[in-house]
């Protein structure tokens, strides 16, 4: 048979002519002497003698060949390497114009045989970087009309030009390109079995791996140059990729936030009470941990920088520039005493044009500000004494001493008062001692978690009772190890299909592979042999696995070569039946739900199939039931670590093909549970433990404790736990585990109550210059809020006007003054002027040091309005905290409780 090289449009009528006409084009005609597979075999040993060459009658003709894959899995990328790494069924068609037969003379119309009896296309993927590691296929399928049908499973490590600017939102092009390594395209031209559509639509149907990567489309074009046929003709597929980007925007997006508005709200800390330096310090070595911890995860390469590491690098510059900042005033509030006067360029550019800008206008001169000269100091509390005293003291010394003692009795009661020295905190501190108790919010988690086919076979005769005869009686049978080894081509073979699962070691998340290793068993019956147990002294011999036919049993899944120690033989008994048993390690696909991670239970499938041969050709069972496998399967199991196995269940199945025919295949479900003690422990427990320690924080009382650098402290502590756990997670982009949302919501918690507690901070030191509290903040927050939290608004007290009313403490001490005056006038005079001077001296000074107390520490009625909604706010997000750690540690339990109950 000859095929010219023609254009896919006219190709099935050309393949159509050929097929009605066999014998044109000088092919070779097979005839074989009997209907049946030894015959035929015997035929085509003249042709096996060609597979050397390319098989064609006239070398001017041109070897088409019809090539199309399904991808079964995105395995990964890799951005430093610039790899793609994808699974995938590889199928190609060709003619050989060195074979042709008639299925009715020689018995069916396709035979299947090793490939390396035939001429193979040498079609390779040009970004083919690796070697192909996939599990191989010893056979093809050959035609009566010389159509050869070649599949086989690869595993592609291809070069791809990653662009990941827009990294994790980034979408991928890569090319796969077909083509003959050395023939040119007079010799070898390649066209798409499929078009794109129809290889996207199936290759989405039959994906396994639902990891990081999601296959978007795949299109092809052929490469059409405008010269002669002195090139290389090339097939190329563009296969698109989208990164799931779920899990990076949670891991790594959402805690740089956290921590850059954590800095952005410490521009509240009043830089005059807090050490707001400190704080901002401790937040740039969190961010500066993160960021390298987080290196490892962001992909590197030379072509472009990812726009997340501009948006990581700006928001390290601003944090750097805020303590810089901080430090700056820091050294102008506490130093500015001995700095010369601010420069005119400094008032003009900073104070009028930069002010303005901020809304910030410069201030204009207060009396307040004047008290820090020495004689505006004095003019104030002269005035007010010669105003307000000299009409009262009469001269005398004893109404000195008394106007005196009443100055010091004001004093004593605003500090007192300021520093809450009452009676009642003596005995809170006194129970603190009680409060330390071990407390009984802590829980533990303790839960320990063959069919013998119709028989037909030739009687061997031994002519000696020991192995070397009957290995010379078995001679003629191993000749004939190419074909599948029944008498006539419709019997089909049933193989047997029995396993052990000996270790389950481990799961991979982000590839969704699982890692087993099984002792696998496959039985089927030889109709060429057969011998007398007696006559030949056995009924078994062990002979080499090369020396019969062995069938290509598959499974689907597997995504690795078998890197199993190799066994080189099997059992062969007299019946014919042959016992072929060897390891496999298996590395095979699974589409992993790890949503309740660490409790989670997988079901992953091992598909047992023939790669190549269809129902009718090779049929499969059961060799054992499920449920002795599974049996089995944990009590030879050695493997005691992360997984366990809880299920075994089986399942066949028969799917169409083309040429309609029938694929059958063997399922078998396994059921693995993860071991979660060990995650509770190293995982959950310190969460538990630092997420309760930031609950017992709202204790600290903030106007006597920087609760902020407390809190700061701890959330770079978590931060650095959340990322070397990182590590542990599962990754995967096709669902975000509860325990990334639980950890989630903790940092969330911690910096929320950190945003709070810098907002307590300013409210309780920078109140006295705020505004009255807005009436609907009053009635929300005091009134509604208030007594949600059981802190209700607070009363006005009358005997509080000492603090509340320095105007009205004036009045009153002085009125005191003026009554023991008129007493002393009654007793005379006193003639000690020089003793009044002092007094009167010491008097005014205690009056200034009076009225800038009460200017200090005095709370108007808006200050403690804008205290109490701070303090409602604290409370409520107490509460708040109690709710999330019970329902959280309460969940916790239920699906540890329900995922140890699955079997």
């Amino acid at each position: 048979m000859t095929q010219r090289c023609v254009p896919p449009s006219v190709r099935p009528t050309v393949f159509l002519i050929l097929m009605l006409m066999p014998a044109v084009g000088g092919a070779f005609l097979v005839n074989c002497s009997e209907p049946n597979q030894p015959a035929l075999l015997d035929a085509l040993r003249p042709i096996f003698n060609l597979s050397s060459i390319r098989p064609v009658m006239n070398m001017t003709t041109c070897t088409n060949i019809s090539t199309h894959f399904t991808m079964y899995g995105i395995l990964g990328v890799e951005e430093k390497a610039q790899l793609l790494i994808t699974y995938l069924w590889l199928t190609s068609w060709w003619m050989n114009e060195h074979v042709s037969w008639d299925p009715i003379q020689c018995g069916t119309d396709s035979i299947s045989l090793p490939r390396n009896l035939f001429w193979t296309p040498d079609i390779v993927i040009n970004e083919f970087m690796d070697e192909n590691t996939a599990p191989f296929v010893p056979y093809v399928y050959l035609f009566s009309n010389g159509r050869v049908h070649d599949a086989q499973p690869v595993r592609v490590v291809s070069s791809c030009n990653l662009d990941i600017y827009t990294f994790p939102f980034d979408i991928q092009n890569c090319s796969m390109t077909f083509n003959s390594y050395i023939h040119y395209a007079r010799d070898i031209k390649i066209f798409p079995g499929r078009d794109g559509d129809e290889i996207t639509t199936f290759s989405k149907e039959v994906m396994t791996t639902m990891g990081e990567w999601e296959l978007l489309d795949i299109t092809s074009h052929k490469y059409v140059p405008d010269v002669s046929d002195d090139y290389i003709d090339e097939l190329i597929f563009h296969v698109r990729v989208r990164r799931r980007a779920t899990l990076y925007v949670v891991n790594l997006l959402i805690p740089s936030c956290f921590l850059i508005t954590v800095d952005l709200f410490s521009f509240l800390l009043p830089p005059q009470n807090v050490d707001r330096s400190s704080f901002k310090m401790t937040l740039i070595l969190g961010y500066t941990v993160f960021l390298l911890i987080m290196n490892d995860l962001l992909p590197i390469t030379g072509n472009t920088i990812p726009l997340i590491n501009v948006f990581f690098s700006v928001c390290l510059a601003l944090m750097v520039a805020s303590l810089l900042e901080t430090i700056l005033i820091t050294n102008l509030l506490c130093g500015s005493a001995d700095f010369s006067p601010v420069p005119r360029w400094v008032q003009v550019l900073v104070l009028e044009i930069l002010g303005r800008l901020v809304c910030l206008r410069q201030w204009t001169k207060e009396p307040r500000d004047s008290e820090m000269k020495p004689n505006a100091a004095q003019q104030k509390p002269d005035d007010e004494l010669s105003a307000e005293i000299g009409t009262v003291v009469g001269g005398g010394a004893l109404q000195e001493l008394r106007s005196l003692g009443k100055n010091l009795q004001a004093i004593r009661l605003q500090v007192e008062q300021q520093l809450r020295g009452s009676k009642g905190r003596e005995d809170w501190i006194q129970c603190c001692p009680l409060q330390v108790k071990p407390a009984k919010v802590l829980f533990i988690f303790l839960i320990s978690v063959l069919m013998h086919a119709p028989c037909g076979s030739v009687m061997l005769n031994c002519s000696q009772p020991d192995p070397p005869s009957l290995l010379s009686a078995l001679e003629p049978a191993f000749n004939l190890s190419f074909i599948r080894p029944v008498v006539n081509m419709s019997t089909p073979t049933t193989v047997g299909i029995g396993f052990t699962l000996y270790a389950i070691m481990g799961v991979d998340e982000k590839a969704q592979v699982l890692k087993t290793f099984i002792w696998q068993s496959l039985r089927w019956r030889n109709e060429f042999i057969s011998w007398d147990a007696e006559q030949c002294g056995s009924k078994s011999i062990s002979i080499p696995r090369n020396l019969l036919w062995v069938p290509d049993i598959v499974i689907n899944e597997f995504m690795e070569k078998n890197s199993a120690p190799f066994v080189p033989y099997s059992y062969l008994l007299s019946d014919g039946l042959v016992i072929d048993e060897q390891p496999v390690k298996v590395i095979s696909s699974c589409r992993l739900n790890i949503y309740t991670f660490p409790f989670d239970v997988q079901t992953c499938s091992l598909t047992f199939n023939s790669y190549l041969h269809v129902a009718k050709a090779l049929q499969m069972n059961l060799s054992l039931s499920a449920a002795d496998i599974l049996q089995n399967s944990k009590e030879a199991m050695t493997t005691m670590g992360e997984w366990e196995l809880v299920g075994l269940t089986s399942s066949s199945v028969f799917l169409p093909a083309m040429d309609d025919e029938m694929y059958q295949e063997m399922r078998f479900f396994v059921r693995v549970r993860r071991r979660a003690t060990l995650y509770v422990v190293n995982l959950l427990i310190p969460s538990c433990f630092l997420i309760t320690v930031d609950l017992f924080s709202f204790l600290l009382p903030p106007q006597n404790v920087d609760r902020s650098l407390f809190k700061m402290t701890l959330i770079l502590g978590y931060t650095v736990f959340l990322l070397i756990m990182n590590d542990l997670l599962p990754t995967t982009g096709d669902t975000i585990p509860l325990i990334n949302v639980f950890l989630c919501l903790c940092l969330s918690l911690m910096v929320a109550s950190l945003l709070e507690t810098i907002i307590i901070t300013n409210l309780l030191c920078g109140s006295l210059g705020y505004s009255p509290v807005p009436r609907w903040i009053r009635v929300v927050v005091l009134s509604i809020l208030g007594r949600m939290v059981r802190l209700p608004p607070k009363p006005a007290d009358p005997e509080d006007t000492v603090i509340q009313n320095p105007a009205a403490q004036e009045v009153k001490v002085f009125s005191l003054a003026a009554a023991d005056g008129e007493v002393s006038q009654q007793k005379g005079p006193l003639d000690e002027d020089k003793a009044r001077k002092e007094l009167r001296s010491i008097g005014r000074d205690l009056l200034a040091i009076r009225l800038q107390v009460k200017e200090q520490l005095g709370k108007s009625q808006s200050s403690e309005e804008w205290i109490q909604v701070g303090f409602i706010i604290d409370r409520l997000l107490f509460c708040f905290y109690v709710l999330f750690i019970s329902v959280s540690f309460i969940t916790i339990i239920i699906i540890w409780i329900k995922s140890t109950n699955i079997s």
